[in-house]
């Protein structure tokens, strides 16, 4: 007697998704001169615990995890992470003009460096805690390149850090619909 296999199939499309961010021209990404101490700080932005490299992984790991569930809901947090990667290849941008090195080491002010590590990131179990974790991420996010743009005495590199937290403003916005969404 032959037995029917069943097979589980995912009908949400992902083709059509676009990174979701705000519809605002980035500066130039240029920088005043090198300066370590910003590459350094960056490098905290790009693959630190507070980062677009965790911000990244969360999204994609939350967006699989929903996959076959909320299709809308898939999409846009597709397309916040696609913004986030945008992030991420606009600080190595700065990181590297600044004469920093791009390697997921954070290298923090202590004179501490650390690798990037998955155990940055905070996995809920449903999608409405998804949510409000990214929404706790992304506020963590501008607190710190708030905190970093005053440090930061470069006006170029300070403007694309402001451009950024637009879009994480946007996020944000976004997010708290969604978890409106799941009530």
């Amino acid at each position: 007697m032959e037995e029917k296999m069943s097979s589980l199939v995912n009908n949400c499309n992902l083709q059509d998704v676009n990174p979701i961010m705000m519809a605002l021209p980035y500066p130039p990404i240029q920088v005043q001169r090198k300066n370590q101490q910003y590459a350094n700080l960056l490098s905290v932005d790009y693959c630190g615990s507070v980062s677009e490299m965790s911000a990244i992984t969360q999204y994609i790991n939350n967006e699989n995890r929903m996959s076959c569930e909320k299709c809308p809901l898939v999409k846009t947090i597709l397309g916040i992470a696609m913004a986030e990667m945008i992030h991420l290849q606009k600080l190595g941008e700065l990181i590297f003009l600044l004469g920093g090195t791009i390697d997921f080491t954070a290298r923090y002010r202590d004179g501490k460096h650390r690798v990037w590590t998955p155990e940055y990131l905070n996995i809920p179990n449903n999608i409405r805690n998804m949510l409000l974790a990214d929404i706790e991420a992304e506020k963590a996010a501008i607190n710190q390149y708030r905190m970093h743009m005053k440090i930061i005495k470069d006006s170029d590199v300070n403007a694309v850090l402001s451009r950024i937290i637009k879009d994480e403003e946007y996020h944000i916005l976004l997010l708290k619909a969604m978890v409106r969404e799941q009530l």
